[in-house]
């Protein structure tokens, strides 16, 4: 036989050999792998695949858990403040070169939302900080008791939403409380508040004396709600739903949440507290 007719045969029969494997290969992984560039895509929908639930709706994230995210640092001064006694809080948030952040989105009527709470989720405040002309951040405070205390910076810049969280301390003997038990009535200066829907729906019934109350504007919306988890106490961010007391979010986790309802009527701001149980 002929070296050229031998090599002609040699090179069949190699590729006979290639082509089986290649056969093999796909019925062992049929699916192509992802690129670089896939698992990007994939990131910026979420995260990895799978991290949405069977119903396809991603959870909201949650925020709040760490002092500094994207470039972006919450700098508290003095976190030791005193106990039932007024005092200013100051703050300031800054950018990856220590610089002074001045330029802050307004978002529900307010370039600044500021959020304290002590760690067993009681002696919730909602307040909103004063800026100076260096571009940082005061706010009178009063912690009535004892214990460890969250603060939580809410606002936005140039269109994207951040939650900065830092700890505060009051020294002294802390009673800490247990979580109230999860219920659909809450009862604040007179008013009675319930609260119905199924899973991240969230509606609001206000009545006072019998007679449903009409809330007025707060914050550019019927009512204002903070959602926090029990824990960690991240925060969660609810977005308010037309015209009505009514909100939509999605629960990131199973577990237990406090739902702070914020409502205006006659000319006050008023505070409904609520435990959420959240099963998988």
């Amino acid at each position: 036989m002929s070296v050229p007719f031998r090599l002609a045969g040699f090179l069949a029969v190699l590729a006979i050999a290639f082509a089986a494997a290649a056969l093999a290969g796909a019925a062992v992984d049929p699916a192509p792998r992802a690129t670089e560039a896939d698992g990007d895509a994939m990131a910026g929908h979420g995260g990895a695949a799978g991290d949405d639930d069977a119903h396809g709706a991603a959870a909201d994230p949650v925020r709040g858990l760490a002092v500094a995210e994207d470039g972006l640092r919450l700098v508290v001064p003095r976190t030791d403040l005193p106990r039932g006694r007024r005092t200013t809080l100051r703050f300031a948030i800054t950018d990856a070169g220590g610089a002074v952040v001045r330029d802050l989105d307004v978002t529900h009527e307010k370039r600044m939302h500021l959020i304290v709470v002590r760690r067993d989720l009681t002696g919730f405040q909602h307040l909103h900080p004063t800026q100076d002309a260096d571009g940082r951040w005061s706010v009178a405070v009063t912690l009535p008791g004892a214990g460890s205390y969250r603060m939580l910076a809410d606002f936005a810049r140039h269109g994207e939403a951040h939650t900065l969280g830092a700890d505060l301390r009051v020294d002294g003997g802390a009673r800490l409380a247990a979580l109230p038990a999860a219920t659909d009535h809450a009862r604040t200066d007179g008013y009675d508040v319930r609260l119905a829907g199924e899973g991240g729906d969230l509606r609001f019934a206000i009545t006072r004396g019998g007679a449903p109350v009409r809330t007025q504007p707060y914050l550019g919306a019927a009512g204002h709600l903070v959602a926090l988890r029990e824990g960690d106490l991240a925060f969660l961010h609810v977005h308010p739903e037309g015209g009505d007391v009514a909100f939509a979010t999605e629960f990131p986790s199973p577990g237990r949440y406090r739902l702070f309802l914020q409502f205006r009527h006659d000319g006050e701001v008023h505070t409904a507290a609520f435990t959420r149980e959240v099963a998988r």
